[in-house]
């Protein structure tokens, strides 16, 4: 069973992807630069909302179960990982 947020950053993923391609149209058909601008900026929106929703639904539950456990590797490469994703992230 997909969790609630992995649905909802699916939903997002699904309408950058139409979105893009409408941003490849407009680019195709050469359309004022501004407007272009305008719709690949929706789409950095709905990336970017997508991506909160997966690292808040990670820390929810992966994380949140390598940190109680007794595994101190475990909670030493999940903390890097998130660190890792948040340093690309803020690029």
């Amino acid at each position: 069973m997909i969790p609630e947020n992995k649905k909802k950053a699916l939903v997002n993923f699904k309408k950058a992807q139409s979105s893009i391609s409408k941003i490849i149209g407009m680019v195709e058909q050469d359309v004022y630069c501004v407007d272009i601008m305008q719709q690949n900026l929706a789409v950095l929106g709905l990336l970017k909302s997508a991506h909160q929703m997966l690292m808040e639904n990670h820390l929810n539950m992966c994380f949140k179960n390598a940190m109680g456990s007794n595994d101190e590797r475990k909670k030493r490469e999940m903390t890097q990982e998130i660190l890792k994703v948040t340093n690309l992230f803020n690029k």
